[in-house]
């Protein structure tokens, strides 16, 4: 039996059809990988968000600290 080194062609393969997969995707650059790339860029937002927001409060605590001790 020949040996298909081309993943779009099914022979081979052994059972019928398969999707012909698109350069990207062959290489998981598909259209799924753009939602879990953009899902992960709204985790790191809200990280980063939160991050500067306990930033500001430390902050904002140290100066109320630093203004009573002066006084």
């Amino acid at each position: 039996m020949t040996v298909s080194k081309n993943i779009n062609n099914p022979v081979g393969m052994g059972g019928g059809q398969r999707k012909k997969l698109s350069r990207a995707e062959r290489q998981n650059n598909g259209p799924h990988r753009n939602r879990d790339r953009q899902a992960a860029a709204d985790q790191k937002a809200e990280l980063v968000r939160k991050m500067r927001e306990k930033a500001g409060a430390a902050e904002g605590a140290g100066q109320a600290g630093d203004d009573t001790a002066q006084s």
